[in-house]
């Protein structure tokens, strides 16, 4: 049985760690995941044999734990699958933090089921399971607190004078519940004093964070989750929890620096920093003024441009007008115009956003481009459409050194010879500022819901193309 045991934990961590290679790809980024669900299967399964070898005195309750497993793995299969195929492409980000916050509390009830069981009782084992509690209990009520932000329950950050000097407090008394725990190994009440305090400290911490830090937000999250399993994994000497938590906790942790570097902020400064309340108060005068524009026209425009950059927001994925844009950029194409569309790190509300938005409507990926890859080309482009993004294309970033973007880095679509912005209204981005490319000499709104928009663009390029036979024919 111990052969079985360890040959599988070997299994699954290689698909662990092949299937994170195998993300690291557009091209292969789906084998990878299924490759890495793969591993997990086994780690359940390995899981349900592992419950043959415990002591004697467990035997008599096995039938009976394995009859609960059975029903909680039913149940979880089932609502997971039902959402997974059921969710829309503008609720992605809320699941992912409520399936991420499931994880961190799987961590945080294993590391009760060995304080409370006794199973541990030696000092350094006690001092990782706390460890491994506290942060699954963190995550557990941040990531519910995130997805009630995402999902529209929570409208506004919550605020109080002090709250930092009481999430010190809340963090200093968790440290000494802990510590107190391992000290004297036990204490039913105070263990569940602990506990209830640290789901405490990750509400205290993540209410009081805007909207426009919930991509960061999500990630830090997942990060502690990995880490968490981690831990559960040191203490229950599991090697495949150990390489799946290392896995994710490295992973989060890398595209968490990755994120906040995006928006030029350190993630002390999205998690401790009350970013909108001085936004709008800091943002000062802008000169000129929105020129409004019919779809028809700008459609006519990109029908006999040369090149196109396409810039793509959460506007995009709040309207379902993925499937319009893909049209009309084949439609482009068929013209002989050159589109590519580019893709900021924190555009839309979760890492990938985006991509996943444009990759579910089948848009090649070759033609995405990074940041990076492609701001020296919107110099060379006839135009560029942006659709529902905001502070990722604000100049302001680079030129107001009073505004609370300055020095984020931004696509360079204010470089564009024409640009033309697709919006619902004149709200303001999250970060609560207006921006100043709407205003620039270059640049006309299209307002109207992205569908609809779209769906005149497309139009209009279908009948300049009949028309255009038709003349042909003619002569």
């Amino acid at each position: 049985m111990d052969w079985v045991i360890a040959l599988s934990d070997f299994a699954a961590a290689f698909l662990f760690v092949y299937g994170l290679k195998q993300m690291s790809s557009p091209l292969t980024a789906r084998r990878g995941i299924v490759l890495a669900g793969y591993g997990m299967l086994v780690v359940v399964l390995i899981s349900l044999l592992y419950a043959y070898g415990v002591e004697e005195s467990a035997t008599p309750h096995l039938a009976v734990n394995l009859s609960l497993t059975g029903i909680a793995l039913a149940l979880g299969l089932g609502w997971a699958w039902w959402k997974g195929r059921t969710v829309p492409i503008t609720a992605m980000p809320q699941m992912v933090a409520l399936f991420n916050g499931m994880g961190g509390g799987s961590a945080a009830a294993i590391a009760a089921v060995e304080f409370f069981g006794g199973h541990s009782r030696d000092p350094i084992g006690l001092t990782v399971t706390m460890l491994g509690a506290v942060i699954g209990c963190v995550s557990l009520s941040g990531s519910i607190v995130a997805w009630a932000k995402l999902d529209g329950r929570m409208r506004k950050p919550w605020r109080m004078q002090g709250q930092r000097f009481l999430n010190g407090i809340i963090f200093l008394a968790l440290i000494g519940l802990g510590a107190f725990l391992v000290v004297k190994t036990g204490g039913i009440n105070t263990g569940i004093v602990f506990f209830v305090v640290a789901l405490a400290l990750g509400v205290m911490v993540t209410v009081p964070i805007g909207g426009a830090d919930m991509p960061v937000v999500i990630s830090l999250y997942n990060a502690l989750t990995g880490l968490a399993v981690a831990l559960d994994g040191f203490v229950l000497q599991n090697p495949a929890l150990m390489i799946a938590g290392m896995v994710v906790g490295s992973a989060g942790t890398l595209l968490t620096l990755l994120m906040a570097k995006a928006m030029n902020r350190s993630v002390s400064n999205v998690l401790f920093s009350n970013f909108g309340d001085v936004a709008i108060e800091q943002q000062g005068e802008i000169k000129g003024r929105l020129k409004p524009v019919d779809a028809s026209d700008a459609a006519i425009t990109m029908r006999y441009a040369g090149k196109v950059i396409v810039v793509p927001g959460y506007g995009l994925a709040a309207a379902q007008a993925q499937q319009k844009l893909y049209e009309f950029v084949k439609l482009l194409q068929a013209a002989s115009v050159e589109v590519k569309f580019a893709i900021h790190p924190v555009a839309g509300r979760m890492p990938g956003h985006m991509d996943v938005l444009l990759a579910e409507v089948g848009v090649p990926y070759d033609l995405l481009f990074e940041l990076d890859d492609i701001n020296e080309e919107f110099k060379t482009a006839d135009v560029a459409l942006v659709i529902g993004a905001n502070d990722v294309v604000n100049p302001a970033a680079r030129t107001n050194k009073s505004s609370p973007v300055y020095g984020m880095p931004i696509l360079n679509v204010d470089q564009a010879h024409q640009i033309y912005v697709i919006k619902r209204g004149q709200g303001r981005g999250y970060a609560g500022i207006e921006n100043e490319l709407f205003y620039a000499d270059n640049c006309n709104m299209v307002f109207g819901d992205a569908q609809v928009v779209l769906g005149k663009m497309v139009q209009t390029v279908k009948d300049l193309t009949s028309s255009g036979i038709s003349v042909q024919a003619a002569a």
